[in-house]
């Protein structure tokens, strides 16, 4: 079996003191251990830079430089001791052990006058070596990982679990808002005081929950950078927490996302937009539709008015000079009449009068009679009290009949309902306007591509209500609209 080869360098100006510890390190068994000596401090500051030996033994009192100064010298220019040294001191310069391992040493034992520490230097070489392997391991776990972080387009931090919630740990990536991250570490309040004024209050109440929770749910907010730019971010962190559960420190990143919220904000401007070109649209046809009604009323409906009366007038002539009256002049009469009923039915449709003398309410029962009359379908319409009592505007008023007239076409084309009602009512500071019918019920995905139910939505929304259309197979549907009765004034 193949045992670790270990270099030792000592460093040691007593030729007994040195053999002493070769022997004592030559008996271990568990190791192949290789001797290299040193009589003085520059002779071993030589032959470490040379031999790079495993680990150092040194002692403190040599004749050119004391154990301390070697240190110093060994760390050089990094300011840092990077082979393992063993400081051999006398019993009672347990000061002086503590300073060097303030220094650089990794570990000290105390030369006794019956020489036992020599029975104690393998093992203490071997864990001082195990030691700075697991140093090694993870420094090198460290490094990778700031090389991993460092890398992605994100700004990583750790922050301390205080009530101040200190910042520990922040990326290079952090210049993209004009700072450095030994700035931002150095300055504890400057996290915070960049975030902004707006965003502030909310970002540290959900640090407080993430601190006591654990909470892991994302949040978004808005940093200033040095040059006054204000950054969106998405703050996505997590306490981690050791093998106990005892949590350590929160650990997060922060994606910058303003281009994604510019974009969502010109797509918002553009839907903003287009239903407001939407609704331009809709008072210009239902302008329109009051007009071809009242054109159709005033011109067709006096031409067929006067048509009846010359008809009329004819009758009655002939029937005072006993004439037998033309059976054609009589079917003429009655298609006047059938052209009656269907100017009404088509003024009606384009724009019902009742709308506008007598409001919404009366409006939606009327034709609620209307479609109990042509359809047989049974249509109620109810109006509470209270909803009867508001003031609706002509703008809205369109939009709720229209909605209404829709849903009701729906039923009465697709539903196979015998029974439809229709419902207003003011609810939690809510106008709710409900059409339910008990026929087929509508399929969820069905109704999505429907335009008619689009409208119906996008109707709603320019006004700042919502929309739900719901049902179930065999047990009916229901249209449910809801305003706030503050869009009402």
């Amino acid at each position: 079996m193949n045992r670790p080869q270990i270099r030792v360098l000592i460093v040691e100006d007593d030729i007994v003191d040195r053999l002493a510890c070769r022997r004592a390190i030559s008996r271990n068994t568990e190791c192949d251990f290789t001797v290299l000596e040193a009589e003085t401090a520059w002779q071993g500051l030589d032959m470490a830079a040379r031999e790079e030996p495993d680990c150092i033994l040194l002692d403190y009192n040599l004749p050119d430089l004391n154990g301390l100064e070697f240190l110093s010298e060994l760390a050089g220019d990094a300011d840092e001791v990077k082979t393992p040294v063993m400081l051999l001191t006398g019993g009672d310069s347990a000061a002086v052990a503590a300073e060097a391992m303030k220094r650089g040493a990794w570990d000290y034992l105390g030369k006794d006058i019956d020489g036992h520490y020599l029975d104690l230097l393998p093992a203490a070489i071997q864990r001082m070596l195990r030691e700075r392997q697991l140093a090694d391991g993870k420094r090198r776990a460290e490094a990778q990982f700031r090389s991993l972080v460092e890398q992605i387009e994100a700004i990583t931090y750790i922050v301390a679990l205080g009530v101040n919630g200190l910042l520990l740990y922040i990326s290079p990536q952090i210049r993209q808002l004009g700072y450095t991250p030994e700035e931002y570490l150095a300055d504890p309040l400057l996290y915070q005081n960049q975030i902004h004024p707006d965003d502030r209050d909310r970002a540290k109440q959900a640090y407080l929950e993430r601190r006591v929770s654990g909470s892991a749910k994302p949040l978004e907010y808005r940093l200033l950078a040095r040059s006054g730019d204000v950054l969106w971010f998405r703050d996505q962190a997590k306490v981690v927490t050791d093998e106990s559960g005892r949590h350590l420190f929160l650990q997060g990143i922060l994606v910058d996302i303003t281009q994604s919220k510019l974009t969502e904000a010109a797509l918002q401007e553009s839907q903003a937009q287009l239903r407001q070109l939407a609704a331009h649209l809709e008072s210009i046809k239902e302008a329109e539709r009051k007009r071809i009604a009242q054109e159709i009323h005033d011109e067709l409906g006096g031409l067929l008015t006067g048509i009846k009366a010359n008809i009329s007038v004819y009758l009655g002539r002939s029937a005072r000079a006993g004439k037998e009256v033309d059976p054609l002049l009589q079917d003429v009469a009655n298609l006047v009449d059938a052209g009656f009923q269907a100017v009404r039915r088509v003024i009606t449709d384009l724009r019902p009068s009742v709308l506008d003398q007598l409001g919404v309410w009366a409006a939606l029962e009327w034709y609620a009679e209307q479609i109990k009359m042509r359809s047989g379908l049974d249509c109620v319409c109810h109006v509470a009290p209270e909803a009867a009592a508001l003031e609706i505007g002509p703008d809205l008023s369109t939009m709720l009949f229209r909605i209404v007239q829709e849903a009701l076409t729906n039923v009465v084309r697709h539903a196979n309902a015998s029974l439809v009602v229709v419902r207003a009512r003011v609810e939690d500071a809510n106008l709710l306007l409900s059409i339910e019918d008990d026929g087929k019920g509508i399929e969820q995905v069905a109704h999505r591509g429907s335009w008619g139910i689009v409208g119906m939505l996008e109707r709603a929304r320019h006004f700042g209500g919502e929309l739900d259309v719901s049902g179930l197979s065999g047990q009916g549907s229901v249209v449910m609209l809801r305003i706030p009765v503050e869009s009402l004034k």
